[in-house]
């Protein structure tokens, strides 16, 4: 009997062990198919993201594709950029893009990225954006002397009273934007990507919009003159007298020199639109001027220096506020100085990356400017055109930018897009 109940003792083990292995079995089958499932998820994920890289890298090389085509001149919206199945590099993933619409109905580029079994599509609708879309852009410092007001206006719509009007630097190192006492920004202060507002800018008391740090550089894209100018092989110079240059005299010369004998030397643009490129210095001795006459226009692209002695000046006959009127550009590839003065009010855009520029005025100024450095010292304030932010194909400097994007599988309209939140 005692060897019988013994006998079942040892038996009962047996159905415990395997409810034990059973449940080990089912932990450890739970285990690996959580681990596949992880992966097959991780897999999936991973596909996803190279997907979507590789349709972003789509619409990077469709929009590059669109501004390498803004260099052709006439411009034409046949044969836009299109590629097919392209290999994403240093990847098995693939992407497919192209861009249809025209400038009249706006551009819209669509592009698919596929990594394994995985796709996705982006769209983007893109615009033309041109130099001056900031009141004042530096790559370095900026200085507004006391008691400037940095206003807006719309030489194309007076009714408008809405006005963007941003000022700012590229650069993060400390006091590059300078504010003295009683300045009036009436819009934002910007400083370089990754910069600290609180250290960049130094604030001796002004009024200001927001103060920001950038979230991106703006492009400065290099300027080149008109291949289309003549080589005249001469400098302009002026001893004493006056000098007529018309659009027929538009053309490549040395250099601009202005000089005081008994009277003023005095360079008049009158005509029309002339154009012209100097590739040496323009030097403006006392009291002299290049003065544009009404119904006339000068666009300069200089390689050189603009030097200004007391009384001298660069303007318009009367006032204006088109900046078109004046435009200059630096080409030089080495660091310019520009010392510009004006004998009434000033109006002009200025885009030279390379430049420092000084600005006197015995008035207000009117237009933008683009420089290295830049100083306001003009006896009145100044005012932004917010009409520059309208660009044509043919302007100068102009670059398509994304104005919206969107993440999706069917293809949308133009509209579709313009409606849809930005993401």
């Amino acid at each position: 009997m005692k060897k019988l109940l013994k006998s079942k003792r040892r038996g009962s083990a047996i159905p415990l062990a395997i409810v034990v292995v059973l449940i080990l079995l089912a932990m450890g089958t739970g285990l690996l198919r959580m681990g596949l499932n992880s992966r097959t998820f991780s897999t999936r994920t991973t596909s996803d993201i190279t997907a979507r890289c590789a349709a972003d890298t789509g619409l990077t090389m469709a929009l590059y594709q669109m501004n390498q085509k803004l260099q052709v001149k006439p411009w034409s919206s046949s044969s836009l950029p299109t590629v097919g199945e392209t290999s994403l590099l240093y990847s098995d993933a693939t992407y497919t893009y192209d861009v249809t619409g025209d400038l009249a109905n706006g551009f819209i580029m669509a592009a698919v990225g596929s990594a394994d079994n995985a796709e996705r599509t982006v769209y983007a609708t893109i615009g033309l954006q041109g130099l001056f879309e900031h009141a004042i852009l530096t790559k370095g410092s900026l200085i507004l002397k006391s008691g400037t007001t940095i206003d807006g206006y719309n030489s194309q719509d007076p009714l408008d009273t809405e006005f963007k009007v941003n000022i700012g630097t590229q650069s993060t190192a400390d006091s590059m934007v300078v504010l003295n006492s009683g300045v009036n920004v009436k819009g934002d202060v910007l400083v370089g990507l990754g910069g600290n507002p609180d250290t960049v800018i130094k604030d001796l008391g002004a009024t200001t919009g927001d103060q920001l740090g950038g979230t991106e550089n703006d492009p400065l894209p290099t300027i080149t003159p008109p291949a289309t100018l003549l080589d005249t092989g001469l400098d302009i110079t002026a001893m004493g007298e006056i000098v007529t240059i018309t659009p027929a005299d538009s053309g490549q010369y040395g250099s601009i020199a202005l000089k005081q004998a008994s009277t003023a030397g005095i360079l008049e643009i009158d005509g029309g639109d002339v154009v012209l490129y100097i590739t040496g210095d323009i030097d403006l001795g006392q009291s002299c001027e290049i003065i544009v006459r009404d119904n006339s226009t000068l666009t300069l692209y200089i390689d050189g220096n603009i030097v200004s002695g007391n009384g001298a000046s660069i303007g318009t006959e009367d006032p204006t506020k088109d900046p078109t009127t004046i435009q200059l550009y630096g080409t030089g590839t080495s660091t310019q100085s520009f010392d510009i003065k004006a004998k009434n009010e000033w109006t002009g855009v200025i885009y030279a990356p390379n430049a420092d520029v000084d600005l006197y005025a015995n008035g207000d100024v009117y237009g933008a400017i683009v420089a290295n450095s830049f100083e306001f010292k003009a006896g009145g304030n100044y005012y932004y055109d917010e009409a520059l932010r309208e660009v044509s194909i043919e302007d100068e400097g102009v670059s398509f930018v994304i104005e919206r994007w969107y993440e999706g599988s069917p293809k949308l309209s133009i509209e579709d897009i313009k409606a849809s939140p930005i993401k």
